[in-house]
């Protein structure tokens, strides 16, 4: 790192202080918690973690020094749980995400579907692009099915999560289109189920062997569910691969 975007000493100094006000805040707030799930000592906790954090940061790119301390993630756990006790409504998010691994197979796939769609002789373009033939296919197949059939149309498996989140009533319908993912409590939150390669680090040798990817399941509580289910992902054939049906 040049000098020029270097941390001062006073910077570092500064962020030490930070860690001790926050280390005080966070004793004080679990001295004086009312309950198991108080709000005020998660968030003096997550206020600790920070202010560790950039500290550990600062230390390293002024003085290539590191801290003892192993700073938790806190991107994996939930608040406590403040929605309706019997919810009446729910919501549930889902992100995966793909590498498009062979876009050749891609485009061909998108081609078969759209061929199949003017085979009354009506004029169809067949996309040339990758953004177009993405657009084919996930409008013609439900997201579940791309999912259990991404490698026969070129994708890779990337992570994923599922959020299950509780309401008190039903949106009208259309009242959250043009934004469906904004304004997400998390404190209503009923549990979230991950998927990712990086939990790989926790397991044995033995264990990782095939291309292992893990479900983490976090509760209402925020507590990480050590019951975590394995799926292994084995290299197919072209003829293990199941036809895909054009007449769709």
């Amino acid at each position: 790192m040049s000098d020029a975007v270097q941390p001062t000493a006073a910077e570092v100094r500064a962020a030490a202080e930070a860690v001790k006000t926050a280390l005080d805040r966070h004793l004080a707030a679990v001295e004086r918690r009312s309950g198991e799930d108080d709000p005020a000592v998660y968030e003096a906790f997550n206020q600790l973690a920070a202010a560790a954090e950039a500290y550990d940061e600062l230390l390293y790119d002024r003085y290539d020094e590191v801290t003892p301390f192993e700073i938790p993630g806190t991107e994996d756990a939930l608040p406590p749980y403040t929605g309706p006790e019997e919810p009446n409504a729910l919501s549930v998010l889902i992100r995966r995400d793909y590498a498009v691994a062979e876009p050749q197979r891609l485009l061909a796939q998108a081609q078969r579907v759209e061929a199949a769609d003017y085979d009354d002789g009506a004029d169809g373009e067949a996309s040339g692009t990758v953004h177009g033939a993405l657009g084919i296919l996930f409008g013609e197949f439900e997201p579940d099915e791309i999912a259990s059939r991404h490698k026969e149309f070129g994708l890779e498996e990337g992570d994923s999560t599922l959020w299950v989140t509780a309401a008190d009533d039903q949106t009208d319908p259309g009242e959250w289109l043009e934004a469906p993912f904004e304004g997400v409590d998390p404190q209503r939150v009923v549990c979230r189920f991950d998927v990712s390669t990086v939990f790989d680090d926790d397991l044995d040798d033995e264990d990782t062997a095939g291309g292992t990817r893990r479900r983490l399941t976090v509760d209402s509580d925020g507590d990480i569910d050590g019951d975590i289910e394995d799926e292994l992902d084995t290299d197919l054939d072209e003829d293990d691969l199941e036809p895909m049906d054009a007449d769709r």
